[in-house]
């Protein structure tokens, strides 16, 4: 028998004298398991030789490791780390991105009781004073930090040693260095009763991992997930998404473990599930995407996961070569994106291509949460086809008017218990989460239809008249106007009116003026693009209040730049950095004389 994709769940809203509303799905949480560590123990007795994580090494083989050899590994790993003094205070810092070792050094933590801190790898390498680097390590006072190549890694394992009270052990898996231990020392020790003992200790309340968030509105914030976090959040995926009782999972992923959305959604869904997840190490940029196309091909996953950039580059590639669409959703139930929004003609186009080269309706769904949820705390399942969808099992979402949307608070097992160092959740008086994420109802009549997201709070703006703007509104209409239009960043505070910087899809562009160029900046000047983008502005416009409507667009003639901290490592665009480093462009989008490069609406 197959199994449908999704279920059916009825919302349950509640609404208050003060505008305020309360949902959550008929259905409640089922039970599950305790700790990670269990479900890794479930599977490697029930299902020892199926592979739960592969990786490409340098000739492009694939080397993999099943649950029984993951399992075994892990203890090893385990005993090697109680036995240098490691536990619930002194965590495994872990500096390198997504790998095998990686893994295997997580899963030893989740198995007995030591939190892992899987950090972004900007702070590493591309850091000139570790200032950041400095600052979590003395919060989480780390027993042992890792990282995959000693000499790549040299002065960031310097910084962390030298920042850790007490002493810290560095492991490397290459290029060790004077006093550091091998990531096969590592592997040397067997399992004692200390390990027993600690495993037996762990608790549903036990952290399992600090995730540092990605300070994209705020200073990051060490996110304590406990064991009962991360097997809640499964559990609500597994009853929304019922094939994955007998269709165990199959991932090609390049999202970073540092990330909820990698680290806990991803890395979870195939672990909880009993499924394979494979390490593809591309990701959506012009020079890394071809080893994410690569992987896929080898690869085609049953859930297909990114972000809308990724699925934009996808979806021109898809375009140009069907067979590569018949090859990657093959198998595909799903594609799920999350973090940002998905223009509607991205949505659109991506559904058709992934039917018409599969043979099959292939759902693209979407979900919504933050670090300190889970992650995942709504999705588009039931009657919700569009937005952020509706709360999973066992989540209460409260939706509190404010401003132009509603803002937005979750409650459920799946909510962190609070932060390293003591700081404290923001709750509200009946201990919701404030997320600072605003929302609005697709069809406020149909709770069940679902929310659409509408922002942050914190991104949202006045104009000079005191009238605010929804950036995520606007931003939406822009992109659902056009395919040439990738990304952009809206500005305005205390201005006249809003202007946009962005960026153009280079395939687009070459597909209207018929070109084949290999920089988007040679084709910037052309008139027809400059038409194309003039009538989206003005058929946006035409549909919005006059205060939302954007005045000038500025395209950009070079992708965000990752050095500056304009993009972040799961490919969202940080729009802080990019108004702080273009303030000059920013300038020039209201002086009084246009310039030649700006665009404004046809008619303006």
């Amino acid at each position: 028998m197959t199994l449908a994709t999704f279920t059916h769940h009825d919302v349950l809203d509640e609404e208050r004298t003060d505008g305020t509303r309360v949902l959550r799905t008929a259905e409640p949480l089922a039970a599950h398991p305790d700790s990670l560590g269990e479900v890794l123990r479930y599977w490697a007795e029930r299902t020892p030789e199926r592979v739960l994580a592969a990786e490409r090494d340098s000739a492009g083989r694939w080397r993999s490791s099943s649950y029984a050899d993951s399992s075994a590994r892990a203890l090893r790993i385990a005993a090697s780390l109680l036995d240098r003094g490691l536990d619930g205070t002194r965590p495994v810092m872990v500096l390198s991105g997504n790998s095998l070792e990686h893994l295997m050094i997580t899963l030893a933590c989740y198995t007995v009781g030591i939190p892992v801190v899987p950090v972004s790898v900007a702070y590493s390498l591309r850091s000139g004073d570790h200032e950041r680097l400095r600052a979590i390590t003395e919060l989480v006072t780390p027993g042992a930090v890792y990282a995959e190549d000693g000499e790549t890694y040299r002065q960031a394992l310097r910084t962390v040693v030298s920042a850790t009270a007490g002493g810290c052990v560095p492991v490397v898996s290459r290029s060790p260095g004077e006093g550091q231990l091998s990531y096969e020392e590592l592997c040397d020790t067997e399992p004692s009763e200390a390990v027993w003992r600690a495993r037996r200790a762990v608790t549903p309340e036990t952290v399992a991992k600090i995730l540092f968030t990605s300070g994209s509105t705020g200073t990051p914030k060490g996110v304590r997930n406990t064991h009962r976090m991360l097997c809640a959040n499964q559990q609500m995926l597994r009853q929304i998404w019922p094939f994955l009782a007998e269709e165990p999972p199959v991932l090609t992923d390049w999202l970073p473990w540092s990330h909820t959305f990698g680290g806990n959604h991803n890395l979870h869904l195939a672990l909880y599930n009993g499924g394979s997840i494979h390490l593809d190490d591309g990701k959506p940029s012009d020079a890394d995407f071809e080893r994410t196309i690569e992987a896929l091909r080898d690869v085609p996953p049953t859930i297909c996961v990114n972000v809308p950039s990724g699925y934009a580059m996808l979806a021109d590639r898809v375009e140009r070569d069907p067979a590569l669409g018949e090859r990657i959703f093959s198998a595909a139930r799903i594609l799920l994106y999350a973090g940002a929004d998905m223009p509607g003609e991205l949505r659109t186009r991506l559904a058709r291509l992934a039917s018409t080269t599969s043979g099959r309706d292939i759902a693209v769904v979407s979900s919504w949460g933050a670090t300190e949820t889970g992650p995942a705390a709504t999705s588009t399942h039931g009657r919700a086809e569009s937005g952020i969808g509706i709360p999973l099992p066992g989540v209460s979402v409260k939706l509190v008017p404010h401003g132009t949307g509603l803002e937005t608070r979750v409650h459920g097992p799946s909510v962190t218990p609070g932060y390293l160092g003591g700081r404290s959740l923001d709750l509200d008086e009946e201990g919701y989460y404030r997320t600072g994420d605003l929302t609005r109802f697709v069809d406020e009549n149909v709770p069940g239809r679902g929310l659409v997201f509408e922002g942050r709070a914190a991104e949202n703006f006045k104009l000079s008249n005191a009238t605010w703007i929804s950036t995520a509104r606007v931003r939406r209409s822009l992109l659902d106007a056009t395919a040439l239009i990738t990304d952009v960043v809206l500005l305005g505070t205390n201005r006249p009116y809003v202007v946009a910087l962005g960026w153009i899809s280079l395939d687009q562009a070459n597909e209207l003026l018929g070109t084949s160029a290999s920089d988007i900046a040679e084709l910037l000047g052309h008139e027809t693009l400059r038409k194309a983008l003039a009538e989206a502005l003005r058929a946006v416009n035409a549909e919005s209040a006059p205060s939302a409507r954007v005045r000038r667009f500025l395209p950009l003639a070079g992708p965000p730049r990752i050095e500056a901290g304009e993009i972040t490592d799961k490919g969202y665009v940080n729009a802080t950095a990019v108004v702080d480093n273009r303030a000059e462009l920013v300038e020039a989008l209201y002086r009084d004389h246009v310039a030649p490069s700006v665009v404004t609406p046809i008619g303006e």
